[in-house]
């Protein structure tokens, strides 16, 4: 019987880029079907060597294959993130943030969020302008649309798994924009009455999850306040690096038309080419991007793989333990092959990725 075959754009990154790359192909071997990766590369070379024809590129790979996987790119002359997220319409980020066990942290108390940030808009799209020598002002942008489709994401994926929505913003105080945000939230709401879904002050939200995160479970937020809500989430997980993250474009009809996944981390160029890169988060991205291709079952067995062997103890140097990047792709991949009844590896689907010097 031949096995499934799924086309996936790979941007290919810096850094540590390529040796996630080789981390994820290999584990690719492990499943019972074929992910054909279509490369791309968005290293800063070649984006210096090629200009706005790489994003062009990059475009329609994405477009053709519908998913993606996103390795780390340095930040330059502009954000390969912020390009793309423009360019494809990417206007909801879903960042899932839960304890991982075998991962320290100070944080005594079991965190399991979804966080649903739209990735457009607030003041992250206008850099602001002086106003004489003293002040300067930045225009705060919610639109109807993208909180719309953020809303339905979040209502849909509530839906599916029975957790309940928070939506949270200022709207006491920036009552246009964050009081727009609410107002279509609760319209979204309406439809889907059997969804629990409250509403808290985003301030008093960040002190509630730490004080009480069990009550929390899907959260719902406008651009800046998911930027600076994931970041603390992942810091009372433990660490900014171990995450992964969709970024999500829809069609007229809400549902998904191209997803893009990353990990969370950066580049890490002092660790480059030292075999010494973790690949857990960029493992989780493409267990989230086998779930978006329907795959749910494969997708879910990796990532409890992955989390499996990190509360063993086989766990890369950044967290404690003793493994490679290669002798933990290994692990993860002959585990995988176990629980999911492969054999015996399959031909790689494509041709290694283009090596290239690090920036």
């Amino acid at each position: 019987m031949m096995r499934p075959c799924y086309p996936v754009a790979e941007l290919l990154g810096d850094g540590i880029g390529p040796e996630l790359s080789r981390a994820v192909r290999g584990l690719a071997d492990a499943l019972p079907i074929r992910l054909e990766f279509r490369p791309v590369d968005l290293s800063l070379e070649g984006r210096r060597s090629r200009g706005a024809a790489i994003y062009d590129e990059a475009v329609e790979v994405i477009e053709s294959c519908r998913v993606a996987l996103k390795h780390p790119t340095v930040t330059a002359e502009e954000s390969p993130n912020a390009v793309l997220r423009r360019r494809l319409n990417l206007s909801v980020i879903h960042r899932p943030v839960s304890t991982i066990p075998g991962v320290p942290t100070n944080f005594t108390r079991p965190l399991d969020l979804d966080i649903v940030r739209i990735a457009t808009g607030g003041t992250y799209d206008d850099p602001g302008r002086p106003i004489g020598e003293d002040g300067a002002v930045s225009l705060r942008i919610v639109e109807r649309q993208p909180v719309r489709e953020a809303a339905r994401y979040a209502f849909n994926f509530a839906r599916k798994t029975g957790r309940r929505v928070t939506s949270s913003s200022k709207y006491t105080i920036q009552r246009a924009t964050d009081g727009l945000f609410e107002r279509v939230v609760k319209e979204v709401a309406q439809l889907a009455p059997e969804v629990p879904h409250n509403v808290e002050l985003f301030d008093a939200l960040l002190a509630k999850i730490i004080l009480t995160p069990e009550r929390y479970q899907i959260i719902l937020v406008l651009n800046e306040y998911g930027d600076f809500l994931s970041d603390m989430a992942c810091g009372l997980a433990g660490s900014l690096g171990i995450g992964a993250s969709a970024n999500l474009g829809f069609d007229s009809q809400a549902v998904v038309r191209v997803a893009l996944f990353d990990a969370a981390h950066g580049t890490a160029p002092d660790i480059a080419g030292q075999n010494k890169a973790n690949p857990t988060a960029i493992f989780l991205a493409l267990a989230m991007l086998l779930n978006q291709l329907g795959e749910l079952t494969i997708g879910e067995a990796l990532k409890q793989t992955t989390l499996d062997l990190l509360l063993e103890g086989v766990r890369t140097r950044d967290l404690g333990g003793s493994e490679t990047t290669e002798t933990f792709t290994r692990a993860v991949a002959d585990e995988l092959r176990r629980r999911l009844n492969v054999n015996s590896p399959a031909p790689t689907a494509s041709p290694p990725p283009p090596s290239h010097p690090q920036p």
